[in-house]
């Protein structure tokens, strides 16, 4: 414990010995060292320093320190004594338990003698019942001191018993901390052992893997052939990364380290279970039910004192009433109504209840308590050697755990030397998961470069339409405001300044990577490289999985939320996703194949996490496989359209031949008119109209084919009609003007070949303008098209802007009622409190002034600032009713404050006064009881004399009688007309025993009278139930026939006897 300032802590420090249970009690300081402890404490309980262990909880006292080290001495703190020497192995085991006997301490008194060897002055009386006191006497006083000595024996012997079971409960504290201890230690050791058996199994687990599968390795790294583009002379494949000469030597090593270094684990296992086992069993035998059996047995016989006491007690009450009724005997002081035959017949039964009752119980209460002496005995040995024995278990265990501790050490050691002997080895199995890892990182990395260009070409075109944006802005500001501003002021604000155009420019990167898409890793890397395993109810790993890959692509899915709903230019929206998902997959494949080959996974977590990957994927490629087919199907129905459309092309040809050649022969007068511009439009837009006869009809034999749908394709309906008048204008001046030139004349000939000429030139320039009318019309049609769509989503937008208008109106109408609301609230409560301010002032001020004159000094002060408050209170009165109020309460509050003080002063002055008046009466007190005790005294003095007169005339119990010793050597009582009242010899052994010579005279209390007679006859007869004269013996030489009384007397306190030289 630390000390204060110059200030040193002592108190008393409680030392238990734990092999014994005794205690000891020291006093010491917060300086006073260990060692000086051990020192004295080998001088009290023996045991050398060397062999001391002192234990404070779970502290070991170390000999160099100081006990403030440990905060001691302190209040309830108790250490506790081991004997490492009691703790060896082959240390001598404790014997039995040694009391020490308190029979000799206490020995039972000697029967009281006969009256010739202890006479007594009623023995000679001639009362055969005042004979008998004496011997009642002796008889009860021996009865209380054997009682006495039974009860100091029970006494001594139940304070063993309870400082055995006190011993026995100090020994299972220091059980209780030597367990604490070794539990302490036996904790850190189990739990280096679950790390250290953790460890090895996952160790063992994978290099019995790596062993068994290092064959099925080699074949699958030799199956997988590297792609073309990586492979070499020397390297075809995975197996050409490492030496495979030198593996199969490695293997062996390996392998015969691992058996080596397994079995010697499995010995350590087998000596930490027995380890394991001692120590269970030995925190599970306890000796606290030895202890509880032991108090409550010694609590249960406390009863037992306290039925001696209670009859000790009586027998001391007896023996005080016997020895009054000697006294009174020898004093002859008995009563009128008690005779000596009386007291004698009521002291049979007394004695009776002594022999036959009191002294029976209280010698079977002693035997209870010497078998409960033997009792706690025997258990207080079993109790030493029970802690004799758990000391020498706990000292083996900790001998114990100091070898495995140290064995930990070398097995870790060994650990990791097998684990760098199986790293060459590891190497053969991460060589698939790394070359698997790094084609999807390529994967990955495509589809990261696909969407970083994409947001990359969409913040760029989100930059032009912002700064579009602005530009307008800026000129509709200008249009407006250069009505009013001269320019050159507007130039000089530098309001004619527009935004820089943002030029977005990414360098390529990522050039050199491989052409492989997300289908060719399970070609070139198939997913049996990896080799991960899967079982169930390990939790930690899936854990530890879902870390890792949270973390390794944590940041690049915020890389790819930012690329999201991003259209790429030349991709849609689905391709994004398709990429996006691509990235994801290819990133969590990579980082599956990070984990160590023999990492087993729960199936549950990890399973889903692959599960819900491949379902992601899953869904994108069949979405894009979807894509394809609808887009393989668009193409399959334009390439059918197509061939109809040359197929119609064809028959067209044909029957416009077949008309032609007719229209030749109908009009044959009519050759040498050219044909004009009109009429060959009118054929060409009956070629393009695809089956208008020369009537202006529809031709019934066309096919309905022909007729193109207005809903979806109108786009290709455009082009492939132009495509057929371009065919059809060909075809017909190709094929069927050479065949009408050849029926007519030369300058014919030469005519309507310059006609075909102009009408082909003619009809080149129509197709050019049609094509240029149809792309027009096409960008027309995108355009509404795009209009459209804008204008979709426009009314969208406009459609939510106006319920975020009406919700926003109805929140500000809200807002507005709840503002009018809180207006009006505010200002009542402005007004309230403009209302109550004033008030509020006025009464501040009245407690500021009520405050300083509560902070006046002395109560006359107080008294005084009160009357000047009301006073001046009273001067400032105006018509405020609230004002009047308090002006009345404060003068009234002054008023009772003036009252108050004059009471005190009264009351001050009465106490004072009362005071003086009770210092006068505690005098006259104090003289009044020295004379009361004066007069006490004097009162109990005249009791005394009164009480002790001697008697002269008949004798009687309880009355004080004086013997003279006469001539013949007896002592006859001094009496005026009765005679014959001799003391009787136990009396006069009583009083004479312990005096060189016997006493002139003897004066006593009479205790007993026996009344008898003289005979003739030498037998004496006593009587002590009636008043027959018995016969007896002449011993005082009387006539025969002559009545004499014996009496028994007892010795008068603070009597002084005489013993001047007897006559002789």
């Amino acid at each position: 414990m630390s000390s204060s300032e110059n200030v040193i802590q002592r108190g008393k420090l409680l030392v238990h010995i734990a092999e014994n249970g005794h205690s000891f009690e020291l006093d010491c300081d917060e300086y006073t060292l260990v060692e000086s402890v051990q020192q004295y404490l080998e001088s009290l309980s023996g045991i050398r320093l060397n062999d001391q262990l002192l234990l404070y909880l779970d502290l070991k006292l170390e000999p160099q320190n100081p006990l403030s080290a440990y905060k001691l001495p302190s209040d309830d703190s108790e250490i506790f004594l081991f004997n490492k020497s009691r703790m060896r192995s082959n240390s001598v085991p404790p014997g039995p338990e040694e009391l020490e006997s308190s029979e000799n301490n206490y020995p039972d008194p000697q029967r009281p003698s006969s009256s010739s060897h202890d006479p007594h002055p009623l023995d000679e009386a001639p009362d055969p019942a005042l004979k008998a006191l004496p011997s009642y006497e002796r008889q009860f006083r021996y009865h209380y001191q054997l009682g006495d000595a039974i009860y100091r024996r029970t006494i001594v012997k139940y304070e063993t018993c309870e400082r055995l079971a006190r011993e026995q409960w100090v020994q299972e504290k220091a059980l209780e901390i030597a367990r604490g201890n070794l539990y302490h230690f036996y904790k850190m050791i189990l739990q280096n052992y679950m790390d250290f058996v953790k460890c090895y199994s996952q160790q063992q687990r994978t290099h019995s893997n790596i062993l068994v599968n290092f064959g099925r390795d080699l074949d699958r790294l030799r199956s997988i052939r590297l792609l073309p583009v990586l492979q070499t002379t020397d390297r075809k494949c995975l197996l050409d990364f490492v030496k495979e000469e030198n593996l199969q030597k490695m293997v062996d090593d390996c392998s015969n380290s691992h058996r080596q270094f397994e079995s010697k684990v499995g010995d350590f296992k087998q000596e930490f279970g027995e380890l394991k086992r001692s120590s269970e069993h030995l925190f599970s035998s306890k000796a606290s039910i030895l202890g509880r059996d032991l108090e409550r047995a010694v609590k249960e016989h406390e009863h037992h004192l306290d039925e001696q006491k209670s009859i000790l007690q009586a027998l001391s009450k007896d023996v005080g009433l016997v020895k009054k009724l000697v006294d009174d005997c020898l004093t002859s002081q008995l009563s009128n109504s008690l005779r000596p035959h009386d007291a004698v017949s009521a002291l049979g039964p007394m004695y009776d209840g002594h022999d036959k009752s009191y002294l029976p119980k209280m010698q079977t209460c002693e035997r209870t308590i010497s078998n409960l002496l033997i009792f706690c005995k025997n258990k207080k040995t079993e109790m030493n050697t029970f802690v004799h024995k758990y000391m020498q278990k706990i000292a083996y265990i900790q001998y114990t755990i100091k070898d495995v501790r140290y064995k930990f050490s070398v097995f870790t050691e060994a650990l990791k030397r097998q684990n760098d002997q199986f790293e060459h080895l590891k190497v053969v199995r991460g060589i698939g998961p790394a070359y698997r890892a790094c084609l999807a990182e390529i994967v990955r990395r495509k589809a990261s470069m696909k969407l970083y260009m994409g947001m990359a070409g969409h913040l760029a075109e989100r930059l032009a339409t912002k700064r579009e944006s602005e530009i307008r802005r800026r000129e509709e500001f200008l249009k407006v405001n250069s009505l009013f501003i001269p320019r050159d002021i507007l130039a000089s604000m530098g309001l004619y300044d527009t935004p820089t155009p943002c030029n977005v420019n990414v360098a390529p990167f990522d050039t050199n990577l491989l052409d492989i898409d997300i289908s060719d890793l399970d070609r070139f890397a198939p997913e049996h490289l990896v080799g991960l395993s899967f079982k169930k109810g390990s939790s930690s790993t899936s854990q530890d999985v879902d870390e890792r890959s949270e973390s390794g692509t944590e940041n690049y899915n915020d890389f790819v939320e930012a690329s999201e709903l991003v259209e790429i230019a030349g991709t849609s929206k689905l391709e994004v996703e398709n990429a996006k998902l691509k990235a994801e997959l290819a990133s969590t494949i990579a980082i599956l194949c990070s984990f160590s080959p023999e990492t087993e996974f729960e199936d549950t977590d990890v399973g889903n996490m692959l599960k819900n990957s491949a379902e992601k994927t899953a869904e994108a490629l069949h979405l894009k496989d979807e894509h394809e087919k609808h887009l393989v199907n668009m193409l399959k129905v334009k390439r059918l359209q197509c061939e109809s459309y040359e197929k119609r092309i064809k028959e067209l040809e044909n029957r416009l031949s077949d008309q032609y050649s007719l229209d030749q022969k109908l009009n044959k007068d009519m050759s040498s008119e050219p044909m004009d511009e009109a009429s060959y439009a009118s054929s060409s837009l009956l070629l393009k109209s695809g089956g208008i006869g020369s009537s202006g009809t529809m031709n019934p034999n066309l096919d309905s084919s022909m007729v193109e749908p207005n809903r979806d394709e109108k786009d290709e309906k455009d082009t492939v009609v132009a495509d057929v008048g371009m065919v059809l204008a060909t075809s017909s001046t190709a094929d069927y003007v050479p065949q009408q030139l050849k029926s007519l004349t030369s300058d014919e000939q030469a005519k309507a070949s310059d006609l075909v000429v102009e009408l082909q030139n003619l009809l080149t320039e129509k197709s050019d303008q049609l094509n240029e009318t149809e792309a027009k019309l096409r960008a027309a049609m995108e355009e509404v098209t795009r209009l459209g769509s804008e204008l979709e989503i426009s009314q969208n937008l406009l459609e939510e802007s106006q319920m975020n208008c009406a919700h926003l109106e109805n929140c500000l109408s809200e807002a507005r009622k709840e503002a009018q609301i809180n207006q009006s609230a505010a200002d009542r409560k402005a007004s309230d409190y403009s209302k109550l301010h004033g008030p509020a002032v006025k009464i501040r001020s009245l407690f500021e002034r009520l405050k300083t004159c509560a902070s006046s000094s002395g109560v006359a002060g107080f008294t005084e600032s009160m009357r000047a408050l009301a006073q001046s209170l009273a001067n400032s009165a105006n018509d405020n009713a609230d004002d009047e109020e308090i002006r009345e309460c404060v003068r009234v509050f002054a008023e009772r404050v003036s009252v108050l003080t004059r009471q005190r002063a009264e009351l001050i002055d009465r106490y004072t006064k009362a005071d003086t008046s009770h210092e006068q009466l505690t005098k006259e007190l104090e003289e009044k009881k020295d004379l009361v005790n004066t007069l006490y005294m004097k009162l109990q003095s005249e009791k005394q004399v009164n009480k002790e007169k001697i008697s002269f005339g008949r004798l009687e119990l309880h009355e004080i009688a004086a013997f003279v010793l006469n001539v013949a050597g007896h002592y006859e009582a001094i009496t005026r007309n009765c005679t014959h009242y001799y003391l009787s010899s136990e009396s006069v052994a009583l009083f004479a025993d312990h005096l060189p010579h016997r006493p002139a005279y003897i004066v006593g209390q009479i205790v007993h009278i026996e009344r008898q007679s003289v005979k003739s006859s030498p037998v004496r007869t006593t009587s002590t139930t009636s008043s027959t004269a018995s016969t007896q013996f002449n011993p005082y030489g009387l006539p025969v026939g002559c009545e004499y009384f014996v009496v028994t007397v007892a010795m008068i306190p603070d009597t002084a006897i005489h013993s001047p030289t007897a006559a002789s």
